[in-house]
């Protein structure tokens, strides 16, 4: 009896100890946990830098972070932002320092960020674009209005067809105006080579980029857009009307069906310098905002005998070097 009671008292002690051993670990992890989190910084008295979460980001941001020095190890930040209850961080600029700790910065990336980023697809009209930015960046209707009616028509060369399409980090604070110069900005910087072509094969600028603009517009994808260039150059240099349909979807403007909806055969009869169906030579302004291939395709064109092209239910282009040929393309083709 003694034995057993003598028994039962060591066992009772070492649960006991065994208690307080994992009691003490426990206590110790947390301990070390709540240093990572509340207390420790990567560095003392560094200044505010721009932190930038990636659009569609394969890397983990507790990674990133402890990869640039921000936090210590991507635990303590992992675990603040399990404390705080953040779900996606969204992408965009936050502005940070390597002297707050983790759970400090695990804070300023659970709200919205002060750099947001706006994909600006090719072949948009300025209003399309507006109409972005002030989705992302948040315009008020007056805002909107003044970036397409007073900020870009200041310089009649650049009302449309240079806001380049590309992807863009843009503070939401940024004026309307100077996001504009933002994008014209950028289409300068890769139009560059481009212009340098136009001097020797002496075309202004201006024109090449109204023919790039019809041809984003007008082309099916990458592949036809230098034989849609050549067509249109073989109809100008011709003299004859260019009868491009994104010119008169331009002149029309806006529907229920969106910007670029299909035009009605009493459309072309609108009256507007936009209208190639009435009037010969191209438009007066670039009718979108073109990306690269365009621009190339319009600066080395497809030589070709065709004037007349459409294309069929499945995309494919077809041309024809007279409007008989071209007759012929639409019973085949389109009925």
């Amino acid at each position: 009896m003694y034995l057993l009671n003598t028994m039962e008292q060591d066992r009772a002690k070492n649960k006991k100890r065994l208690w307080a051993a994992i009691t003490g670990f426990v206590i110790a992890v947390l301990a070390v946990f709540t240093y990572l989190i509340f207390f420790q910084s990567a560095r003392s008295g560094m200044e505010t830098e721009r932190f930038v979460v990636p659009i569609n980001s394969d890397q983990s941001i507790a990674s990133t972070l402890e990869e640039q020095d921000f936090i210590k190890t991507s635990i303590g930040f992992s675990i603040a932002n399990l404390l705080r209850g953040v779900g996606t961080v969204e992408s965009g600029g936050y502005k940070i320092s390597k002297s707050m700790t983790a759970w400090q910065i695990a804070g300023v990336l659970a709200k919205e960020p002060y750099m947001k980023w706006v994909v600006i697809p090719e072949g948009l009209r300025k209003e399309e674009i507006a109409g972005l930015l002030t989705q992302t960046l948040g315009w008020s209707d007056e805002e909107k209005n003044k970036w397409i009616n007073t900020y870009t028509v200041m310089d009649f060369d650049h009302t449309e067809g240079v806001y380049f399409p590309d992807t863009y980090l843009i503070p939401v604070d940024e004026a309307p105006l100077d996001v504009a110069k933002r994008l014209r900005a950028k289409f300068e910087e890769k139009f560059a080579p481009y212009a340098k072509e136009t001097v020797t094969e002496n075309i202004k600028w201006t024109t090449l980029l109204k023919v790039a603009s019809i041809v984003q517009r007008e082309a099916n994808g990458k592949e036809d857009m230098p034989l849609v260039s050549g067509i249109i150059w073989n109809r100008l240099l011709k003299n004859m009307k260019l009868e491009v349909d994104a010119t008169l979807q331009y002149a029309r403007g806006d529907t229920k069906d969106g910007w670029w909806a299909p035009i009605t055969i009493a459309e072309k009869q609108i009256d507007s310098p936009y209208n190639t169906y009435k009037n010969t030579g191209l438009p007066p302004h670039p009718i979108s905002n073109p990306g690269l291939s365009a621009i190339e395709a319009a600066l080395h064109p497809t030589k070709t005998t065709c004037l007349y092209y459409l294309h069929d239910s499945s995309g494919e282009i077809h041309c024809s070097e007279n409007y008989e040929g071209h007759k012929d393309n639409i019973e085949k083709y389109l009925k």
